[in-house]
């Protein structure tokens, strides 16, 4: 048997299907990425034109060939939990296996141009980090902000996270919150004697049925946004009228609010109920109107369109760099048993990032 997992070498000049399987055949869920991490940071360093760096299990790499911009390509190294889809599997034109979309597909693309374009246009970074599909705490890309900031400097930040090969600009913030209905307990036998909590959040529920959420367009990109119930907890027992109902409401907002301003904004919605701030985080601006950002839509030649969810693209943007997404692979398929991407998907990112890198600077 050979494979990273027993010492033998990453082919970062491979072809990109062939790569991403050799990246998808070293299981890595998060937490547990130190095997490939060693693998991707051997095949690096034996690049003579890089520098590279580790972290933890995060390994960053750049050029120094002192272009006037910097360009970053991004990408996480660690899966979610591993569903009888590992090693990968080829079917014609599909590759089969957990991270295939999600996203060791962009990291494949991301390595390649590492090893195969020694003097692009820009001067390059390439970013591989741990802990992405996890609690924030851990996740490897905010460590290194807080510890190397300075390894992260670029003009344009690529995630290549799995979009079907759309450009998708920003991302939407998201924050969770928690609204308690009082009520007062009573034997069922004798409901009028109580306040049914239960009962007392049908307003609640009724006004999110009616509000009508936010559309708003940056840079050309429509963010629709979504105030949603996303869980009601009540009941004590069977036979007792509740004093509590608990309802927990998820806003995805657009890039145009903090997290301040977006939790002015449901208190507004949901006044007078008191509403408790669970967990929140900014999205990201599209950030298209910077020269860097400009120029790779120019090169790709693709639309932009608002990216719906978060990403961390936001980690870039709250550190003052645009930043967009853009990645092989559909990404319903992603988390799934059934993960698998396109190999021409693959083949087609890797053609429109290594033509943007190529693309001189104007």
């Amino acid at each position: 048997m050979t494979g990273p997992e027993l010492g033998a070498a990453l082919d970062l000049t491979a072809d990109v299907a062939a790569l991403t399987a050799a990246l998808v055949d070293v299981p890595s869920v998060s937490g547990t990425e130190a095997v490939l991490a060693d693998a991707v940071e051997s095949a690096l360093r034996a690049l003579p034109h890089l520098r590279v760096d580790r972290d933890g299990d995060a390994v960053v790499a750049r050029t120094d060939l002192g272009r006037g911009r910097r360009v970053l390509l991004a990408g996480h190294l660690d899966t979610v939990p591993v569903a009888d889809n590992v090693p990968s599997r080829r079917d014609g034109e599909w590759l089969h296996g957990c991270g295939t979309t999600d996203m060791k597909g962009g990291v494949a693309v991301l390595l390649r141009l590492a090893a195969t374009l020694p003097h692009p246009a820009y001067d390059v970074t390439f970013v591989c980090y741990d802990n992405e599909e996890v609690e924030a705490t851990r996740n490897g890309l905010r460590r290194l902000a807080e510890r190397h900031r300075d390894w992260l400097d670029c003009d344009l930040a690529l995630l290549l996270e799995p979009t079907a090969n759309r450009l998708e600009a920003g991302c939407q913030g998201t924050m969770r919150v928690q609204v308690r209905v009082p009520g007062r307990r009573a034997h069922s036998a004798r409901s009028w004697l109580g306040e049914n909590a239960i009962h007392a959040a049908a307003p609640l529920l009724v006004r999110l049925v009616s509000y009508h959420p936010r559309t708003v367009t940056l840079d050309g990109c429509e963010y629709r946004e979504g105030l949603n119930a996303v869980g009601v907890v009540g009941g004590v027992a069977g036979n007792i009228i509740p004093d509590e109902c608990l309802v927990t409401v998820n806003y995805r907002f657009a890039p145009d609010l903090d997290v301040q301003q977006a939790f002015d904004l449901v208190r507004e919605v949901l006044a007078p109920y008191d509403v408790e701030l669970v967990d929140a985080v900014a999205g990201a601006p599209p950030g298209l109107a910077s020269p860097a950002a400009q120029a790779f839509v120019a090169a790709v030649g693709l639309e932009p369109v608002a990216k719906y969810g978060w990403t961390d693209v936001a980690r870039f943007a709250a550190l003052g760099t645009p930043a967009v997404n853009y990645g092989p692979g559909d990404p319903a398929c992603a988390h799934t048993r059934e993960e698998r991407v396109a190999v021409a998907s693959l083949v087609e990112a890797e053609r429109v990032v290594r033509a943007y890198l190529r693309t001189p600077v104007s």
